[in-house]
């Protein structure tokens, strides 16, 4: 049974459809990288796909920061209709799931857009950690215009980002937003210059490898768990996570970083 799962996930590893993946132990980073341009497309076995790779890179201790992007001047326009016409209604109840995996990640996830961010690409941004716009970057769930509604999870992770009349905007009008409406709005970490992009990735990435590990999953999982539950049962996640980490490798070297004015160097233990 289980070597029948691990030749199944090698299939469906073996060609990646649409993207590519780098990995640089040096700098601890990995970058999950849209390449279908001009648009970057998303095609539905893809999604299959990028839900492995981040299963995969959770699992690489060579990695502490995922970064998505993409190759030229578009993140990604969206899905392809065709695609979705020829899916089972099974499959498209679904497509969620797939996108999902950068929240259900445990390491820090960040998204870096630019031009059209529409559609399952908006959607897969919007379930990563961090957002950082290029000032060229738009963003929209487009599905009203062809009498659809966004399916992988993006209206319901903007409704709680932004609220009900802002999500409505969006949804039932198709609307396009720019990168400093977005940052306005909350649902972005900022937005740059298109040339200042990459490098104000790579400060952000450089930035959250200086956490301990632990601390960084315990406290992902903490705001994800607490999200839909009432603030007194998130205070009980937060305590009980809180009293776990106190044990911790890496609390102690904080604690002793802290006392002896030296940088602390966590292991995530």
């Amino acid at each position: 049974m289980t070597e029948k799962f691990i030749a199944k996930t090698h299939e469906i590893l073996s060609k990646l459809d649409g993207f590519r993946v780098e990995v640089d132990p040096e700098k601890q980073r990995a970058d999950i990288i849209l390449d279908r341009p001009p648009l970057n497309i998303i095609e539905i076995p893809q999604r299959d796909q990028l839900r492995l790779v981040f299963e995969e890179l959770d699992k690489d201790d060579r990695v502490r920061v995922i970064v998505v992007r993409a190759e030229g001047k578009h993140f990604s326009s969206g899905g392809n209709i065709a695609g979705f016409l020829a899916a089972s209604p099974e499959i498209v109840s679904r497509l969620a799931d797939n996108i999902a995996a950068p929240a259900r990640c445990h390491k820090p996830v960040i998204a870096a857009n630019r031009g059209y961010t529409f559609g399952v690409g908006f959607e897969l941004s919007l379930a990563c950690d961090f957002r950082i716009a290029s000032d060229t970057t738009l963003y929209a769930l487009p599905e009203q215009r062809i009498g659809q509604i966004p399916g992988s999870g993006g209206s319901i992770r903007l409704l709680h980002m932004i609220g009900m009349q802002r999500t409505k905007d969006m949804t039932f009008r198709s609307r396009r937003v720019s990168g400093e409406e977005a940052k306005q709005w909350g649902f972005i970490l900022d937005c740059v210059p298109d040339e200042q992009l990459e490098k104000e990735t790579d400060k952000l990435v450089e930035e959250l490898k200086g956490f301990s590990p632990l601390a960084q999953r315990t406290i992902k999982g903490v705001l994800n768990a607490a999200q839909n539950t009432t603030v007194e049962a998130g205070i009980e996640i937060e305590g009980n996570a809180y009293g776990r980490l106190r044990t911790s490798d890496d609390f102690a070297e904080g604690v002793a970083a802290f006392h002896e004015k030296r940088t602390a160097v966590f292991k995530g233990s």
